[in-house]
């Protein structure tokens, strides 16, 4: 007789076309049925489920359940085997609640991606900056004044700890990136591409847009006043800050900005998705194209 395995929210089943043989039914507990909830998302086995199949040879129709049994989700039998929580002593509201812990549990750990901490370090960087600003314009206004060296160190003794995190902040930007962004840091400079990922709201974002929105991260007050005005549409954002676009000529400065732009899109797509070295191969297409731009 063909056995059928399968796994609902509330339980493991083995069956035949009719009728349930075996069965284990989850803890009721919600916190236990979201643990299990989260193991099959991440395409693991259960215990419940190497249990209940033992030696028996079953159908499977999940892929993750491929070494217990065979890949078959197109027979019939998945479909005419009807398993219904309340038959069992389960009630929605506790699917409810599992849910709810399970998207609880969901949200933590995209808190905790690499990405996000790059992303709030970029902005204390930003806020240590405009206050080492802020200091640094007050003390000037200071020191125009006869003023006596006990009123002033306190200020200056702020200063200089304002400026040893900002340098502390930007080296740990350019260790986190080289980790987590290697080609991306590599191609355009590790400060510069955790400021566009922090744009971008994250490395998946970004590696999902288009090259030409990457080319215009964070000069959007200068495209919505295009929109709004008319006038000249901006040719670059953040990545300006790049030496090889802001020296060189003003001719060639959109060119150079599209071509770096779209070796960014290729690199944060393999630094999210493949996790390939493809610094070299990048390399030599920005040193070909920059010939061409520039032999026009």
């Amino acid at each position: 007789m063909t056995q059928y395995l399968l796994t609902k929210w509330f339980g493991t089943f083995l069956c035949d076309e009719t009728t349930v043989q075996q069965k284990h039914l989850f803890p009721k507990q919600a916190k236990e049925i979201m643990q299990r909830l989260q193991e099959i998302q991440h395409n693991n086995v259960l215990p419940e489920e190497q249990r209940i199949v033992g030696n028996t040879p079953v159908l499977v129709n999940e892929r993750r359940l491929q070494s217990l049994g065979s890949y078959t989700p197109k027979d019939p039998a998945f479909k005419t085997i009807v398993l219904t929580p309340e038959n069992y002593g389960f009630s929605q509201e506790l699917f409810h609640d599992a849910a709810l812990l399970l998207a609880h549990e969901r949200v933590q750990q995209q808190l905790q991606g690499e990405d996000l901490q790059l992303i709030q370090m970029v902005n204390a960087l930003d806020d240590l900056v405009q206050t080492a600003n802020l200091l640094s314009e007050r003390l000037s206004c200071w020191s125009l004044l006869p003023t006596s060296t006990k009123k002033v160190k306190p200020f200056e003794k702020t200063l200089s700890a304002v400026n040893e995190e900002i340098a502390r902040l930007q080296d740990q930007i350019e260790q986190d990136m080289n980790l987590i962004a290697p080609n991306t840091s590599h191609i355009i400079g590790p400060l510069i591409g955790a400021r566009l990922i922090a744009l971008a709201g994250g490395m998946q974002p970004m590696a999902m847009m288009p090259a030409s929105t990457i080319q215009i991260l964070g000069a959007e007050k200068a495209l919505f006043r295009f929109k709004k005005e008319g006038g000249k549409p901006p040719k670059h954002g953040v990545i300006f800050q790049h030496p090889t676009i802001n020296c060189a000529p003003k001719a060639e400065r959109g060119r150079i900005a599209r071509l770096y732009a779209t070796k960014i899109s290729t690199a944060i797509k393999a630094d999210v998705f493949t996790k390939r070295d493809i610094v070299s191969e990048l390399e030599q297409g920005i040193i070909r194209r920059l010939g061409e731009i520039r032999k026009k």
